[in-house]
């Protein structure tokens, strides 16, 4: 039997005080059915009032949205008996309503935000949770994973997709959830009506001014999840190492959060002492309530240990004993297209994939990939069309300070002139190779691997398209570095 709540029920009053029951929650008006209520939101191009009309013709039974919405539908309004519900905040309002609608939601959430390590630290959260027996997923730029799956199309999905996969994954028996807050998500409410137990903080960059009119409002959608977001009193982890770490922790402490930092710093609570790289991970010494461990991370990058210790300390944070988490901590593994070893020469010359698609992740992952190579570190780097362009010269000059060689290539060029794109990139890597064929970039930089060498093939990690124009064209990293590797050890035989 299908789900039905009274607008009431839902924490909404109509105009005239209308009821309503409603049978499903919809913010696509080619998807309302009978019985539905339409969020009509406003949007980057289109306020959503403009399928007010279209959503009441198929039978919606409640309209949710602000004045401007209204004003836009006021002859369909006038005409219909749908109840009218109008808040200045209709986005935060349909994200509480989908939270009473859809009811359950696992027992542990947490959330975490942060330009980079989202992902990573999500994952390793749940891999904690994993190793201690516990019932866990994590939601985000890799969909759901762990005892229970789907597919996720946003990082932070819009409310109503969120709220009924978390009641989905309850009712699977998911006790346990860890997900990513993305600033789009943040600034767009998506994550209000989850009841996170703590939530936690990664870096703090350059990333999204497409979006975000400045850096001043890309930090503030952040900080949301510990202003807005995180239920009252529940802990935040802060990675005191970035530079940001401290502004975040003390707006976190002035919301009435306890604060549990991670970090070299003196005043880290899980305090880093040492690190240690070998060619397949890193030695971790660090230190909790003044007592010392040590322990085998198989994961790359010294950027890595701060995720782990982030990881811990939400899962500390939501309930877990300690000794339980540092114990399960050698059982991480690697994040799909996260510094990810993706296949190896003849020679020893090593191939990684990973995400870093903003200046200070190509700058973070090569200078986190140095202290395990040997030998001279080759990039791969691009951008995305559509996007942030004022990143583009400095995703080159990240590429040209820390790697040997670098070759600029196209990422997903999107509805833009893919040659505009790689040159821009190439004005702060002047001396870089530019070959406009990723496939072929990927097959030229494992070429030029020597023994004990390194290939970093950054900006799309995880993802299997390629973005051209409107179309996406089947597209893998690993994949990709699998078969030149492949083709030439065949060549050398």
């Amino acid at each position: 039997m299908g789900r039905t709540a009274s607008l009431s029920a839902l924490g909404l009053t109509a105009k005239g005080a209308m009821e309503a029951t409603v049978t499903s929650l919809e913010v696509d008006s080619r998807k309302v059915q009978p019985g539905a209520l339409f969020a009509a939101l406003p949007g980057v191009k289109v306020h959503g009032g403009s399928f007010i009309a279209t959503a009441l013709e198929k039978g919606a039974v409640a309209v949710l949205t602000d004045a401007d919405g209204a004003s836009l539908a006021a002859d369909a309004l006038a005409g219909s008996e749908a109840a009218l519900v109008v808040v200045e905040s209709p986005r935060q309002a349909l994200s509480y309503a989908a939270a009473l609608f859809y009811g359950a939601q696992p027992e542990t959430m947490v959330g975490v935000t942060g330009t980079n390590g989202k992902t990573s630290v999500a994952t390793f959260t749940r891999q904690i949770w994993e190793a201690m027996g516990l019932a866990a997923i994590n939601l985000g730029t890799t969909g759901v994973e762990g005892a229970w799956t789907a597919p996720l199309a946003h990082t932070t999905p819009e409310p109503v997709t969120l709220h009924r996969v978390l009641a989905e994954a309850a009712e699977a028996g998911i006790t346990h959830g860890a997900m990513e807050a993305s600033s789009h998500g943040l600034a767009q409410y998506r994550l209000d009506g989850v009841r996170l137990a703590a939530a936690g903080f990664t870096n703090f960059s350059q990333d999204h001014l497409d979006y975000h009119e400045s850096f001043a409002a890309y930090f503030a959608a952040k900080a949301a999840l510990f202003s807005r977001v995180l239920s009252e009193g529940a802990p935040a982890v802060i990675n005191l190492d970035d530079g940001r770490g401290s502004d975040m922790a003390t707006l976190a402490r002035e919301a009435g959060h306890p604060v549990l930092g991670v970090g070299r710093r003196p005043a880290a609570d899980l305090r880093i002492e040492a690190l240690r790289f070998n060619a397949t991970g890193q030695e971790l010494r660090f230190q909790w309530e003044g007592q010392s461990h040590q322990v085998h991370l198989p994961l790359i990058g010294g950027f890595q240990a701060e995720n782990a210790l982030v990881a811990a300390g939400l899962a500390i944070a939501s309930g877990s004993e300690a000794e339980d988490v540092f114990d399960a901590l050698e059982a991480l593994r690697t994040v799909r297209g996260r510094m990810q070893l993706a296949a190896q020469r003849g020679n020893g010359g090593a191939v990684f994939v990973d995400y870093a698609h903003t200046p200070d992740a190509v700058a973070t992952a090569l200078q986190a990939l140095r202290p395990h190579v040997m030998g001279r570190i080759v990039c791969i780097v691009g951008a995305g069309g559509d996007r942030d362009r004022g990143k583009r010269p400095l995703m080159g000059t990240a590429a040209a300070d820390y790697a040997d060689q670098v070759i600029v290539t196209d990422d997903n060029p999107r509805s833009e002139d893919p040659a505009l794109i790689r040159a821009a990139v190439m004005e702060g890597a002047p001396e870089a190779v530019e070959i406009g064929d990723r496939a072929e970039a990927i097959l030229r930089g494992v070429d030029a691997l020597g023994p004990g060498d390194a290939l970093l093939i950054a900006g799309k990690g995880h993802e299997t398209g390629q973005i051209v124009g409107d179309t996406v064209l089947p597209f893998d990293d690993a994949e990709q570095a699998s078969v030149a590797v492949a083709a030439l050890e065949e060549a050398r035989a």
